[in-house]
């Protein structure tokens, strides 16, 4: 009972740690909202999703804002988003270029208040990609974050 109640109290007391080393925010992190695939071929992405996995895929759907086609596949907890170059300024045209095959390029998390996860994260010095949020696929506002600042990762934060 001894090494029990030593193991308890060494549990609580870095749990109690671990919270006080997380910064309270303005801003709350929530779920992942997708993660998104470059793909060189968008109907044979969607024919392996769809017709080999068995997995719900929407339609196609033109940003021209953002430079993509993208196709959004069901997976229950999340999704894959499917990007496709639209536009010779498309940033998925150059990332395919470096990527012949395609690849992860992004990952997104949803926010409940992009404005202030904006400011804050501005004062840590983490790099923006826009001044202004712009509106995503699910029509809602979007960011992306530098993936220099995000070890390697690039981040769309996404207003829930």
């Amino acid at each position: 009972s001894g090494l029990l109640s030593r193991l308890q109290t060494s549990a609580l007391s870095s749990s109690k740690s671990f919270s006080q080393n997380i910064p309270s925010c303005l801003w709350k992190l929530g779920r992942l909202n997708h993660v998104a695939i470059a793909v060189p071929d968008l109907e044979k992405a969607q024919s392996l999703y769809k017709d080999v996995l068995g997995a719900q895929v929407s339609e196609t759907v033109a940003l021209p804002e953002h430079g993509v086609y993208t196709v959004f596949v069901e997976l229950g907890n999340t999704k894959l988003e499917l990007l496709h170059p639209l536009g010779e300024k498309s940033p998925i045209a150059s990332f395919l270029q470096k990527n012949k095959t395609g690849g992860m390029h992004h990952i997104c998390i949803e926010v409940d208040d992009i404005k202030a996860a904006m400011t804050e994260l501005k004062e840590k010095k983490i790099r923006i990609l826009s001044e202004e949020p712009k509106i995503g696929a699910h029509g809602k506002p979007v960011i992306f974050l530098h993936p220099k600042d995000c070890h390697g990762v690039l981040v769309e934060l996404e207003q829930a």
